[in-house]
This record gives structure tokens, sequence and C-alpha cells, in this order.
């Protein structure tokens, strides 16, 4: 067997299998902590470090991408079949 197709059937196995981990991920746990506040719920202002509530995520959890997009394609299809 060609060594440049062993590469590449190892290489497109591996893509698959990490993308059916994330899938996996997002479908059992769809929220993940917040990077912008570590998962707190709030961050400081810049000047006087004043707690305030994050505007990026409002709880300390975010939807995770792959889920936000599984939701608009679920959402884009459920709205065509009506």
């Amino acid at each position: 067997m060609d060594p440049l197709l062993t590469l590449a059937i190892a290489v497109i196995t591996l893509a698959a299998l990490i993308t059916l981990g994330y899938v996996g991920l997002c479908w059992v746990s769809p929220f993940t902590r917040c990077r912008r506040c570590a998962g707190t719920g709030q961050t400081t202002t810049r000047i006087l470090h004043r707690p305030r509530g994050c505007r990026r995520c409002d709880r300390g959890h975010r939807l995770r991408t792959g889920r936000r997009v599984y939701n608009y394609f679920h959402r884009l299809r459920t709205e065509a079949t009506r």
C-alpha cells in the first residue's frame, strides 16, 4: 500500500474521531464555562475594579459553538417543514 494513502487514511480517520467526539461532547454537555469571567458570572470594571455582571454570559455558562450551530440548523429545519 502507498505510504501517502496510508497517511491520508490516518488523517481522515483522526479528524472524523475528533469531530465525533466534539459532537458527543456538545450533545452531553451543551454548556461550558465563560472564559471572560472564568465561570463566576462577574467581571470587574477597568478603572475602579468594581464587580459587575459579565456581559458575555450572565451566569458563568455559555453555549458551546457546536451546540449553537446544531440549534441553528434544527430551528431552520423545523421552520422549513411547517
